[in-house]
């Protein structure tokens, strides 16, 4: 695994980031979870993602896997103490997520076209109404 950055924020956001973390956090904090239990509730997540992310957290100190001498083997992961104490950053990322909303998602609308109408190639654009064209004199 690579190395963390230097940088706190940065580092912090390396640990976090990732398109399924946050969500595998947030189940966490509610108690252990079986894999099969994660791809359930979150929905959309391929297990090969979901494992992948698994592992990079695990690697980190914040995911903790337990594997029990079952047949078939029981896999069960928890948050550590260290992945634990990103509960309330997890909250307020969730917070601020809530409260501008709808701003974000304007931003996502797409922005329409200047002109309603299509234009044939090689056709000048025809002047709004607040351009008159010139005049030869």
């Amino acid at each position: 695994m690579k190395e963390l950055p230097l940088v706190p924020a940065e580092r912090a956001l390396k640990v976090i980031g990732g398109r399924w973390k946050v969500f595998v956090l947030y189940f966490l904090f509610e108690g252990p979870q079986r894999l099969s239990e994660l791809r359930r509730v979150i929905s959309g997540v391929s297990q090969k993602v979901l494992v992948q992310q698994l592992r990079e957290m695990e690697a980190h100190g914040v995911v903790r896997r337990e594997v029990f001498a079952e047949v078939p083997p029981r896999v069960v992961y928890s948050a550590t103490a260290l992945g634990l104490s990103l509960r309330p950053i997890v909250g307020a990322l969730c917070d601020w997520g809530r409260l501008h909303a709808d701003e974000l998602r304007a931003l996502d609308e797409p922005v329409p076209p200047a002109t309603s109408r299509a234009r044939k190639a090689g056709t000048p654009a025809r002047p709004s109404g607040d351009e008159r064209p010139r005049l030869r004199g």
